[in-house]
């Protein structure tokens, strides 16, 4: 697909917000929800496939948050509250 108005090729959306980190656990993105085989694979993806991807991100993302605990400091601050 070309751009008529200066013969260039329209730029391919992404759901990347530049928070590039694959969570080791679920192994997806905690940026955008994507696995790394998404992200790797974005460009070659048909629109129908980005679109699917897509529509599932947010869920995605919902389910990352609801299920980590938190780790480490949170719990040494509960600690030194209660002392």
């Amino acid at each position: 697909m070309t751009d008529m108005t200066n013969g260039t090729k329209p730029a391919i959306e992404s759901p990347c917000i530049q928070v590039c980190v694959i969570d080791l656990e679920t192994k997806l993105c905690i940026g955008c929800g994507r696995t790394g085989d998404e992200i790797a694979g974005w460009l070659s993806y048909s629109p129908d496939k980005r679109g699917e991807i897509t529509s599932e991100l947010s869920d995605r993302l919902t389910n990352l948050t609801r299920n980590k605990r938190r780790k480490g400091r949170a719990r040494r601050r509960r600690r030194d509250v209660n002392i």
